[in-house]
């Protein structure tokens, strides 16, 4: 992952990299859940769910695919198309995040892998969590993970980005 970010351009990322239905999931923000969990409001399910824990509670309601549908399949035009909407839509999220929430301690989870469909496509997932002290890390050896490309992005980590 770190040769993916460090060849993709990100030169003037902006909302414009963010496909609509993932901005309007940016514009209606973040909201707590009756545990406490920081979730995005517009991706919050209409009948609350159980989990083991809030780290279950928050990348459940927070996980999705990236919009890929789009997008060209030569993997040198895709990749790097993806990579932006994908950071492009984690920092506005992670922006949002400190407004509501007055810290930097939700962080982001970017994952590049080849689907599994015939055409073996590279396509990505982001979601959103909330490192807690009592409970395990989401991808707990993030450098050990050998079927994707994966990334923990924080807010500090978006201010490298213009």
């Amino acid at each position: 992952m770190r040769e993916i970010l460090r060849t993709t351009d990100v030169t003037d990322l902006s909302d414009r990299d963010i496909p609509s239905m993932f901005l309007e999931v940016v514009e209606r923000g973040w909201s707590l859940t009756a545990a406490g969990g920081r979730v995005l409001t517009d991706l919050r399910p209409d009948a609350p769910g159980t989990y083991v824990d809030r780290l279950a509670e928050e990348t459940t309601i927070n996980g999705r695919g990236m919009t890929d549908y789009d997008l060209p399949a030569a993997p040198d035009e895709r990749t790097p198309l993806l990579v932006r909407r994908c950071l492009a839509y984690v920092c506005a999220c992670l922006r949002k995040a400190q407004e509501e929430f007055g810290d930097t301690q939700v962080k982001a989870y970017v994952s590049l892998s080849f689907a599994d469909t015939e055409e073996a496509l590279f396509t990505s997932n982001v979601t959103f969590c909330t490192p807690l002290p009592d409970v395990r890390p989401y991808i707990p050896d993030l450098e050990a993970v050998t079927d994707a490309a994966v990334a923990e992005i924080s807010l500090e980590d978006c201010s490298a980005w213009p």
